[in-house]
């Protein structure tokens, strides 16, 4: 079995020392003025969250796109076993696919070449010019950049066959209305795929907001619909869960 303990030191570092993004670095006065969701709870922030509760689970703070070449490391394929994961995923040349966080879009150009379109969905600005520009680079025609919102993807009804979220879930700021958004934005049938670091795993060497365990992951999909289909193993590192529309 691979051996990452040393192999993810920059894992390690980057998650302790990298910029958060900018709206999370005034979350106390935004929660003093912040109505108070039934969904949520709150309380004093941990130094990798924002205070906001789901279910139990304490959201974690929003990396800033200034950590992209993380995302982009070398090393990141061995560690990971990205090869294993695209190959796990329940896509064929007809699937429409929502890359959900695309980030740098590591995923997204991986899978393009495998199905219809990938609809490549971020927030932050310098992500989606990135995302743009090396699409056209490419010269992938079938990767829509989309700018999404914090609740919602901004994806029509019925309109996916896959979600996918890889090491992005755990950001969410409202994953209750996030995830109804998706189970609207996903064909029946349609399905959600999660890669998150394992929470039950303290070889994992990410900070713990930023890694979820398989218990909570299920709480939180089967609270908003979705039916548990499989937990695919082989990953040194990650939960590849795969959930569906009910």
């Amino acid at each position: 079995m691979l051996n990452y303990k040393f192999s993810l030191l920059s894992a390690l570092l980057f998650l302790s020392c990298c910029t958060e993004h900018p709206k999370h670095q005034a979350t106390n006065q935004q929660q003093s003025a912040q109505s108070k969701d039934s969904a949520y709870t709150y309380k004093k922030p941990s130094p990798n969250g924002i205070g906001k509760m789901y279910k139990g689970r304490e959201i974690a703070k929003v990396i800033s796109f200034s950590g992209a070449g993380w995302l982009e490391r070398d090393t990141r394929n061995q560690e990971e076993n990205v090869e294993l994961a695209v190959k796990y995923l329940p896509v064929d040349k007809e699937s429409i696919v929502a890359d959900i966080g695309a980030g740098t879009g590591f995923y997204t150009f991986r899978i393009a070449p495998k199905v219809k379109k990938v609809l490549a969905i971020e927030l932050q600005d310098e992500a989606l010019d990135y995302l743009k520009q090396r699409s056209q680079k490419l010269k992938l025609t079938n990767v829509e950049v989309v700018k999404g919102m914090e609740k919602v993807p901004n994806l029509p009804d019925s309109s996916i066959d896959l979600a996918l979220m890889v090491d992005v879930y755990h950001e969410l700021e409202y994953p209750h209305e996030y995830l109804q958004a998706l189970y609207k934005a996903l064909k029946p049938g349609g399905k959600i795929v999660m890669l998150e670091y394992k929470g039950e795993d303290p070889e994992v060497p990410i900070k713990e907001l930023h890694k979820t365990t398989t218990v909570q992951i299920s709480k939180e999909l089967t609270a908003n619909g979705f039916t548990f289909v499989k937990d695919k193993a082989g990953l040194p590192m990650q939960h590849f869960l795969i959930y569906q529309k009910k």
